[in-house]
């Protein structure tokens, strides 16, 4: 004890005189504990006792990501900033006051010199700037268009792979026939609807990734049969590709280790800036697939421009562009050699892809935003949109042609009839007939949409209802106006989205061979499935996995028992039977 005793105090002794000047008495007496207490472990030997005994570190465990959450965060990009003018007295120069005349026009001469360079150098950098908010109107290969989201090359090699696996075998679109699904007696349809009610309520929550940055705006999926391959446009103009069952590579955390299954995204992704810039005046608004061969995917966006990215060549181009007008939505009849364009000043625009977009006919048949135009597969001239204001109208674009001048002139002529010169036409002999049928809905009509087999409608709108109409095919040509055009049955359904969630639209499954139905996404965070006679076949939810409403939905053409739902975040579930 008096060899520990001893120890003891040469420590304090040595700690009171280097701390003697600057602490007070109470500092000078902790800091001497301190000491002591140090020494005596020391002495004892009681300093690593806790790894002699073998007892294990504490280890503060880490948060997991949440299930369905990303594990690779994105890198948030630098702006430079444009050099800023200073002035002499923030500059801080120092000007000799015993300079010389020659000197002084030497120091003006410089500082007029450096003042012109920085001016031009701040022009540079805005015109710059402002030339990366235009949109880009060139053509865009695979590498510029993955330019932001920082592909290796393993990763660009694994993209080009799916392009080319889904350009192997061309896969058509499929229509169905007007006289299908029609029978005499009820129990044959209720028979089917509840056969269609076993397999598609059955499904699960099979997949779930976080496939764009921004809130989801579109969807739609790849026909390809042997693939669950989804499409998402999102808010600022990203092309989100999900290879929905694809092996989801390895992830870890920041010591190295390799993430669970659960806390991982399920599939693989690739984030394609398909429209620029990446703000919101890029949104996708519309995702359609070439229906010839599926060899391509058409885009529109709030950019009022449409993009047609090749899997083939992989390279996206610019198609159309309608100035300063925003484009709402598209459709493509099944022959996939014309389009039908909708925008927000209330017109739907011809476009003949063959013949290029100098030639395209524009037709104002609403004074306000039509929000969406849907084409019959099996009758392509009857075309039925959904507008701003309250209607939802049927219209006989054959009537439109009687618009066109009969000769064509040598060179392109553009074709633009306002809403005065339509209602005009409307009026005479010509026109009679142009607009079959409208229904006027209480609140804005936000969609409608025909079924694969060219019989049914669905339309959603502000006023919390989903109709339905089914139309006699007979009556297509014979009689100029529809009688009535009344819905068959009305669903209440909550539209009221606001401001942070996408509008929600009934969406048909797009595959004939099966009864028709649709989709519609229900702000009780639920997936809806609803028969074309207005029936509820399946209400998918999943409590513990989903705690956002999934706003966009989507079907596979050619799989039955495929549903896709996206949410304002940027997630996409895939719903799918469990056993496959």
């Amino acid at each position: 004890m008096r060899r520990v005793s001893s120890s003891i105090t040469s420590v304090s002794h040595s700690t009171l005189q280097s701390v003697m000047t600057e602490l007070s008495a109470y500092e000078i007496e902790r800091e001497a504990n301190i000491a002591r207490n140090r020494a005596l472990l020391e002495e004892l030997g009681l300093k690593d006792t806790s790894t002699s005994l073998g007892l294990p570190p504490k280890h503060t465990p880490k948060p997991k990501a949440k299930p369905g959450q990303s594990a690779k965060r994105p890198k948030r990009e630098l702006v430079e900033q444009p050099p800023r003018r200073l002035s002499a007295r923030l500059r801080k120069e120092v000007v000799d006051p015993n300079e010389t005349p020659a000197q002084r026009r030497k120091r003006e001469a410089e500082a007029k010199k450096r003042k012109r360079e920085e001016e031009e150098e701040r022009i540079a950098a805005e015109e710059q700037a402002r030339l990366a908010k235009r949109p880009r109107t060139h053509e865009l290969d695979l590498a510029v268009l993955t330019e932001a989201a920082e592909l290796d090359d393993t990763e660009l090699g694994a993209l080009r792979g799916i392009f080319q696996a889904i350009t192997n075998v061309p896969v058509t679109r499929r229509i169905g026939d007007v006289r299908d699904w029609v029978f005499e007696r009820s129990n044959q349809e209720e028979r089917e609807v509840e056969m269609l009610r076993s397999k598609l309520g059955k499904m699960k929550i099979v997949s779930m990734a976080k496939v764009t940055d921004n809130r989801i705006y579109s969807s739609a999926c790849h026909p390809e049969p042997s693939k669950d391959l989804v499409f998402v446009g999102d808010k600022h103009g990203q092309l989100g590709i999900w290879d929905a069952r694809a092996t989801p590579d390895e992830v870890t955390d920041e010591d190295g280790n390799v993430l669970p299954a659960d806390d991982r995204e399920m599939g693989k992704c690739w984030r394609l800036q398909q429209h620029w810039p990446a703000t919101p005046k890029s949104s996708i608004s519309c995702i359609k697939f070439d229906p010839i061969d599926a060899h391509s995917v058409f885009t529109t966006s709030y950019d009022c421009t449409i993009r047609r990215l090749s899997f083939v060549s992989s390279v996206s181009h610019q198609i159309f562009s309608s100035g300063d007008t925003l484009i709402t939505s598209i459709d493509l009849p099944p022959s996939g050699h014309e389009m039908w364009i909708s925008d927000t000043s209330g017109t739907i625009t011809h476009y003949d892809l063959r013949e290029g977009e100098k030639h395209t006919r524009r037709y104002q048949l609403s004074d306000n935003k039509i929000g969406s135009v849907s084409v019959n597969p099996t009758s392509p001239h009857l075309l039925i949109t959904a507008s701003n204001n309250r209607f939802v109208r049927l219209w006989d674009s054959r009537k439109l042609q009687a618009l066109t001048p009969g000769t064509e002139s040598a060179g392109p002529v553009d074709h633009d009839y306002d809403h005065e010169t339509i209602q005009t036409f409307m009026g005479s002999t010509q026109g009679r007939g142009l607009m079959r049928a409208e229904f006027q809905h209480g609140k804005s009509a936000t969609s409608a949409q025909w079924d694969p087999r060219g019989r049914s409608i669905v339309s959603t709108s502000y006023d919390d209802s989903v109709n339905l109409w089914e139309l006699d095919a007979a009556k297509y040509d014979s009689l100029p106006v529809f009688p009535s055009f009344k819905p068959f049955s009305r669903i209440k359904h909550n539209c009221q989205t606001g401001k942070w969630l996408t509008l929600l639209r009934a969406v048909w499954n797009p595959n004939p061979d099966v009864y028709p139905h649709f989709t519609i996404a229900n702000m009780q965070h639920s997936l809806d499935i609803f028969s074309c006679k207005g029936d509820l076949v399946a209400r998918l939810v999943d409590r513990q996995r989903i705690s956002a409403v999934q706003a966009v939905t989507c079907s596979h053409p050619n799989i039955v028992e495929r549903c896709v739902t996206g949410n304002a975040s940027g997630r996409c579930v895939l719903w799918a039977p469990p056993d496959e």
